[in-house]
């Protein structure tokens, strides 16, 4: 029994499961739709999510990297990355890295060297000093 007579004269509204709906679709037009959400899908990616689509493990992006394979479940997990090692990552998997800018009032702005090592690698061990071996 309604509570007033605005209640009496609303629609009740069911939930659609877009499942449903695709179903219901032509088979041209649910292969454009399936289509369009891979590539939806493909412009944000985790790096997990990554590394799974370009069907490589853990071992083999470690081996790549020269780190083990516990080092990179972490890496994925991180949220907050040094542009280089993001970097090295990404090429560790195939790819390169390009960070744009993105403006209101511009077209997209390429950003270059950032995340580039641009200074020589320290050795890890010590150095010996200069007149012993």
């Amino acid at each position: 029994m309604p509570y007033c007579e605005s209640q009496a004269n609303r629609k009740v509204t069911v939930p659609i499961n877009v499942n449903d709906k695709i179903r219901q679709l032509r088979p041209a037009q649910r292969k454009k739709v399936e289509a369009r959400a891979k590539e939806l899908m493909a412009e944000e990616m985790t790096l997990r999510e990554l590394r799974k689509a370009r069907k490589l493990t853990q071992v083999r992006v470690a081996q790549a990297l020269r780190i083990n394979q516990d080092s990179v479940s972490r890496l994925e997990k991180r949220s907050d990355l040094l542009l280089s090692t993001l970097r090295k990552a990404v090429e560790a998997m195939g790819g390169t890295l390009s960070l744009v800018a993105e403006f209101p009032d511009r077209r997209p702005v390429v950003l270059s060297a950032l995340g580039e090592d641009s200074s020589p690698r320290k050795p890890l061990g010590r150095e010996p000093i200069s007149g012993r071996a």
